[in-house]
């Protein structure tokens, strides 16, 4: 048995190695992201518990995925497509509105589920020490998971509807995924740290997410934007909008019924790389912000 004086000076010979992420630019974003790859193996187990404990004690599990985005696609499909006859200058207006839901059920997913992450998480954080970056990436992982169920529920509508995305506008789908996931990990990164701070960021979040759901051509087309707007500095507001230029991206890949004919902005793809480019900046300036903001997590919460 070792005395107490002997351990005590076993521990005075290891070596002291620092723990957090310092404020350095992009070598401490380095040093962040090789922290991150090391708990590999602690976000994935975080992002089955998210999955799990989401669907706990639920009859249905998974089924839940899908049934808040068709609910909505029923009723923007009855009462926007029917009643308000939305759908007679829109065609396969069913497959047009459930692909806009899906990128914005994924950005939304994202995001909320990245702002309470800090939080949520405060018995863990004030435990033990984990690269803090891994909450909100947890949110990141688990919204993937439900978002490619819900993209399946789409590839099997297109074969439905006989108009399967099987052309070369389904390249679009790549740089439209990238946009929204990082814009929104990018805001789930800062909107996290600072619901540590002030907690009524997470209703904030709810609020501006609800309106970003209107703000984009999702149940209406583009071009109606267009015919209201102009072709101004308005116009050129909305359509260079991140979500829009995402959205229209899904509906270049996957709206095939529609899409020969429908108007969409000059040089999309141009505009997507310049978005994806501005969403990177973001996603090092937020996390620097997170970086700063993370020394006293524990003590607020």
């Amino acid at each position: 048995m070792f005395s107490a004086e002997d351990r005590f000076t076993a521990l005075t010979k290891q070596p002291l190695k620092a723990i957090g992420t310092a404020n350095g630019g992009a070598l401490s974003t380095w040093e962040s992201i090789k922290s991150i790859h090391a708990h590999r193996e602690v976000l994935a187990l975080l992002v089955r518990r998210d999955l799990k404990a989401r669907y706990k004690d639920s009859a249905l599990g998974l089924v839940w995925t899908l049934i808040r985005p068709l609910t909505q696609l029923f009723i923007y499909y009855i009462v926007m497509g029917k009643f308000l006859g939305a759908e007679r200058g829109i065609p396969d207006f069913a497959i047009y509105v459930f692909t806009g839901l899906t990128v914005y059920g994924l950005l939304s997913e994202i995001i909320s589920g990245g702002t309470s992450s800090i939080v949520g998480n405060g018995g863990l954080i004030k435990k033990i020490y984990l690269p803090r970056e891994i909450f909100p990436l947890a949110s990141v992982g688990s919204a993937l998971f439900n978002f490619s169920i819900q993209m399946g529920v789409l590839i099997v509508a297109l074969f439905a509807v006989g108009h399967p995305s099987l052309h070369t506008g389904l390249l679009y789908f790549f740089p439209a995924l990238a946009i929204i996931v990082v814009f929104g990990t990018a805001f789930a990164l800062l909107l996290s740290a600072t619901n540590v701070y002030l907690r009524d960021v997470q209703y904030l979040v709810d609020v501006v997410l609800l309106i970003l759901l209107w703000a984009s051509p999702i149940v209406y087309s583009w071009e109606m934007a267009r015919n209201i707007m102009g072709d101004g500095v308005l116009l050129a507001l909305y359509t260079n909008n991140p979500i829009t230029l995402a959205v229209l991206g899904f509906q270049q890949a996957f709206w095939v019924g529609g899409a020969p004919t429908a108007a969409f902005p000059n040089d999309l793809l141009m505009r997507m790389g310049i978005a994806l480019i501005v969403g990177i900046v973001l996603l090092f300036g937020f996390h620097r912000v997170f970086a700063r903001l993370q020394g006293n997590f524990a003590q607020e919460l």
